[in-house]
């Protein structure tokens, strides 16, 4: 219908098409370059007009403080038969309880009856929601800023090899750290905290490995602990491969023979930068896929995480632009 009225438009008067078709080219040109101040694909525009339609939601988060952690010590060696080296290291004094083919079901209605029953600040009120469906049980007193190893073991009598194929009805070991002072409850928001532990044994010889890590809340609510993905452009071991006690020695060694450098320049070494500028620090992470390798002048102009290409839904920085300004005032 269009060719008819231009060629009839044509036949009637060659200059009037012209002026037509030339108004037609400058409207379609302005609505495209947005002279209008029409909406256009987001490929056209620069960068500028793009930072707020590319800027992902940021979540909100609020800082607590957990008084509770825990480390495999050794994990290529645990298995059920040879047991486990647990290492506390938490900012009060603290009861580490560890149950023994805990029941998968029971655990799990005990975290929801944190939520809406009763809350979970001591061992006994873990012992009550899983109905002592459990295999063993043992029990230490974790002091204050105390890093001492605890070997935890089935006893010979109990004669457990294995937990059977998977899917497991059974979990191989969970970690209870609660607070020992009743007044150090009132303090902190988290009360305690659960760690799934699996422990290979002769059915599934996965290696030894925190699976879950439930922290759970004075208000009724638990939170699901889930590790970051950083990204780091040193080559330096880390922390994972040796120990503080190892890279203390190893340092004092060093410094006896002339050689050991300032901390700062090691601080350096082991700095975290941007994937994609290479120079902001890392500073935001990304969610789902939880990537921490962005920093606070790139972010803005990712919608998938440059690690992985998962759409990115939220986003929250590490520390605000307050804690960082008082961090370069402090090494200024």
């Amino acid at each position: 219908m269009a060719a008819v009225f231009l060629v009839t438009l044509y036949e009637y008067s060659p200059l009037f098409y012209i002026t037509v078709v030339f108004v037609c080219f400058l409207v379609t040109s302005g609505l495209v370059l947005g002279w209008f101040g029409l909406g256009v694909p987001v490929i056209l525009r620069n960068s500028e007009e793009t930072e707020s339609s590319t800027r992902v939601l940021k979540k909100r988060m609020r800082q607590v403080k957990n008084p509770f952690g825990l480390e495999i010590l050794h994990p290529a060696t645990a298995s059920v038969t040879k047991g486990i080296t647990l290492t506390p290291d938490c900012l009060e004094d603290c009861i580490l309880t560890c149950y023994w083919g805990c029941s998968v079901q029971k655990l799990h209605e005990a975290l929801q009856k944190h939520v809406y029953c009763f809350r979970i600040k001591t061992p006994q009120a873990l012992e009550d929601a899983l109905y002592s469906e459990y295999l063993y049980r043992q029990q230490y007193f974790i002091k204050k800023n105390d890093k001492e190893e605890k070997y935890c073991q089935l006893p010979e009598d109990a004669q457990v090899v294995n937990f059977g194929p998977v899917p497991r009805s059974h979990y191989p070991l969970i970690a209870l750290l609660t607070l020992a002072d009743e007044e150090d409850r009132e303090i902190y928001d988290i009360i305690s905290m659960v760690a799934v532990i699996h422990i290979p044994d002769e059915s599934y010889r996965l290696s030894c490995r925190i699976l879950y890590q439930y922290l759970l809340l004075a208000q009724g609510q638990y939170h699901d602990l889930k590790q970051l993905f950083m990204s780091a452009n040193s080559t330096a071991p880390s922390s994972s491969d040796t120990s503080p006690g190892e890279r203390s020695a190893d340092r004092s060694l060093l410094e006896k023979a002339g050689l050991a450098e300032d901390e700062p320049e090691l601080q350096e070494e082991n700095s975290k930068d941007c994937v994609v500028c290479q120079n902001g620090t890392v500073n935001w992470v990304l969610l789902p896929c939880r990537h921490a390798c962005l920093c606070d002048g790139c972010i803005k102009y990712f919608q998938q995480c440059p690690m992985c290409r998962q759409f990115v839904q939220e986003s929250f920085p590490l520390c605000s632009k307050k804690e960082q300004d008082e961090d370069e005032s402090t090494r200024i």
